[in-house]
Parts: C-alpha cells; sequence; structure tokens
C-alpha cells in the first residue's frame, strides 16, 4: 500500500461511502456527509489532513485531475477505485481550550483523568471528531493492521528533518470503540515505534456511551417489563398524563429544512447559551453544520428529525441518526414551559416505541452518562483516545 494526502473535495462520495461500509464499525458519523457537513460549517477552525492509501503501483494522484460538487456528484476524473482506505485526520495548530494544560475528568467516576495537551502543540485528530460521537479507519477490518502501519510510517516520515509540513506535536485520536479492531491495530502500530522514535503512547477510557438493547419482536410493553419496576412505572404515569392532556404523536419531518427553525427554538428553549445554536459565530456554525446535515444525508438518508406533539402542539424534538439496525440519539429541544408533560421521557419513550415497531435492535445515547439514560436500560459502551506525544528536541 502507498499512502497519500488527498483533499475530501477530491475524494468521490461513492468511494468514501463504499470503503465507511466495508467496516462493521463505522456509522454515520463516518459518512462522506457527515464529514462534508462538518467541514463546510467549521472548516475555518482546522485544517484538513485526510490521508488515502492506494495499491502500491496505483498511478499517483495529480493535482486537479478530478474534483466533486457540494452536494458529492461527481466532476470527470477517476472515480476512487484505486483507494484501498481513508485516513480522515484533521490538525490544529491550538488545541481546544478543553483539551489544553487541565484535566478532564468523566462523570461518574467512569474514568481517570484525561491527560491534558498543551495548547501550543499541533494536534492531529480524527477529521470533525469534535461533533462525532464514534470515529473509524474506512477501511476492510483485514487491512486495518496495514492501513495503521502505513499511517504510522508516514507520520514519522512528516517529522524528519526537511518534511514539507510543521512535524505534529501529539497524534490525539478519539472516539474510538473499545471494541473496534481500529483501536488495536493503531495501538500496536504506534507501539512498534514508540522507543525508537521517542515517542509515549497512551490507550485512555475516554467517555462511556450508555446503548439499550432492543428484544427483537418485543412490544413497547414488553421492553418495558425488562426495566426497573420503580423506573417502569415513573415511565407509565408520566406518558398516561401526556396522553390524558391530548393525543401523543411522534411524526417524522417530511421536510426537515423547512422544520430546522422549529427544532433550534425547542433546543435553545432548554438549553439557552449552553446550547448549539447561541447568537454567537460558534452558534452560525451549528447553524450550518445541522443544515448540511440534512442537505447532504438527503431524504432517504441516516439523519432524522422527529417532533413529539401533544394535542396538536409541538413540546419536543429529536434529531437522530438512524440505520436499519440502530438509533443514534444526537440531539433533542423540548419545550420548558410544557414541563408538566414531561417532554423529555416522553418522546424518548416514542422513540424507542418507534425502533421496537421497525424491528431496530439497539438504541444508543451517544457520549455522556446522564442518568436518565441508565433508567432507560443503557449498559456502558466504553470509547477509547489514543494519544502519542512527540520528544521535541529544543
Amino acid at each position: 500500500m502507498r499512502i497519500e494526502s488527498r483533499d475530501l473535495a477530491s475524494i468521490p462520495r461513492a468511494a468514501w461511502d463504499r470503503l465507511a461500509a466495508a467496516n462493521p464499525w463505522a456509522t454515520p458519523f463516518s459518512a462522506w456527509a457527515f464529514q462534508r457537513a462538518w467541514w463546510d460549517a467549521y472548516g475555518d477552525n482546522a485544517h484538513e489532513q485526510t490521508l488515502v492509501l492506494v495499491a502500491a503501483d496505483a498511478p499517483r494522484a495529480r493535482a486537479g485531475a478530478m474534483g466533486l460538487e457540494r452536494d458529492g456528484s461527481l466532476r470527470p476524473g477517476p472515480d476512487g477505485d484505486d483507494i484501498l482506505a481513508i485516513v480522515p485526520l484533521m490538525h490544529r495548530h491550538a488545541v481546544e481550550p478543553g483539551d489544553a494544560e487541565r484535566h478532564t475528568t468523566l462523570r461518574h467516576d467512569h474514568g481517570a483523568d484525561l491527560t491534558p495537551v498543551p495548547a501550543s502543540s499541533k494536534a492531529i485528530y480524527f477529521g470533525a471528531s469534535y461533533h462525532a460521537d464514534y470515529a473509524t479507519i474506512l477501511a476492510r477490518p483485514v487491512d486495518l493492521p496495514a492501513v495503521a502501519e502505513a499511517l504510522v510510517e508516514h507520520l514519522c516520515e512528516a517529522c524528519r528533518p526537511g518534511a514539507p509540513e510543521q512535524p505534529w506535536d501529539v497524534v490525539d485520536l478519539r472516539r474510538i470503540r473499545c471494541a473496534d479492531p481500529t483501536g488495536d491495530a493503531l495501538a500496536e502500530a504506534f507501539r512498534r515505534r514508540e522507543i525508537a522514535e521517542g515517542w509515549t503512547l497512551d490507550l485512555e477510557r475516554e467517555d462511556a456511551c450508555p446503548v439499550v438493547s432492543l428484544p427483537v419482536g418485543s412490544t413497547m410493553d414488553g421492553f418495558l417489563a425488562t426495566l426497573d419496576g420503580k423506573v417502569r412505572h415513573e415511565i407509565r404515569r408520566k406518558v398516561r398524563r401526556a396522553e390524558a392532556a391530548g393525543a401523543v404523536e411522534l411524526a417524522e419531518s417530511v421536510d426537515p429544512l423547512a422544520d430546522l427553525e422549529a427544532f433550534i427554538e425547542l433546543h435553545q428553549r432548554r438549553w439557552g447559551d449552553e446550547g448549539l445554536f447561541p447568537p454567537t459565530i460558534g452558534g452560525l456554525q451549528s447553524r450550518v453544520f445541522v443544515r448540511r446535515l440534512f442537505e447532504l444525508f438527503r431524504p432517504d438518508g441516516a439523519v432524522r428529525l422527529s417532533f413529539l406533539a401533544v394535542g396538536g402542539r409541538r413540546i419536543a424534538a429529536g434529531l437522530t441518526f438512524e440505520t436499519p439496525d440502530v438509533v443514534l440519539y444526537y440531539n433533542a429541544g423540548i419545550d420548558p414551559d410544557a414541563r408538566e408533560l414531561s417532554p423529555g421521557v416522553v418522546l424518548v419513550e416514542r422513540l424507542i416505541r418507534r425502533a421496537l415497531e421497525r424491528g431496530q435492535r439497539r438504541f444508543d445515547f451517544l457520549r455522556g452518562d446522564e442518568g436518565y439514560k441508565y433508567e432507560w436500560g443503557g449498559t456502558d459502551e466504553p470509547i477509547q483516545r489514543l494519544l502519542v506525544r512527540r520528544r521535541v528536541v529544543a
């Protein structure tokens, strides 16, 4: 295999998603549409460093040889069949404040403090990883060791005298599921070079993603029967109270672009300045990001927007990513004036009910160990961080 740097704009969408589909650990966060939406919204905050692997004897890519329209449709050029793997990376010359000279402690004692990174570091991350809950390499599982080895060799060469780019200080790869063989392949490849290169390698548990297993063929009553008795009673009581106030309906938006403002309003009413969409530059970027998600995933894509209405009044909304087997509960908003109707509880109840009806097997609450996720039967699936620090000789 040979590794090359290519812009996301030069990689055909079909080739990207073909390789994402080849890795069973890839999620919608690894899809071309998610990555493209992130760069369209937040690209000013990072520098793209996407790497592709091709056969050693494949012709080298020529600058300007091909390109894509913003929706991923091809302009004339190669179709990407030469690409065997994609490693979506980015780098920053100033790291996020939360990663700088202070520790990040996981809630509920789920893990030790994460190793801090100096604010001035040139740090390499998985692309879009600040808004993705899972990250991985796009390749067949059988190819992962060779891809990891090629990546580490590339990173070694980037630090040699005369390399075209400023050497990196830190490789900080987050959101890797502990069961994903990508983590083992990367760790082994870095470990083989650790002593010779003067690197320090750490694998750290980054966070927990509570996941609910949905019984095959079960009804909502059957699912609730698997929960703690007190929790089950409270859920049923809150749902009945909402139903007494009017017809309860969970409706998936047929025009999410037109409904985005309604979702944003509900989100901000719940979270205010701590939400995604405050009147700031970051809030404007988040608006672009969510809009691009719906534009790029297209109507039949993985991203869904659903509204919970009681008596015809929208009191909650949920943004999910969905596959035939899994619901990824990404974000939500509620009307605080309807708190007596328990909109958050009823929204999750209706989302799980719909997942059962569709035959989906898992309801993933994603990162964060808030207590309510465990009341629904969530079981921790940890994600890890692979951190490599390079010894810099003054």
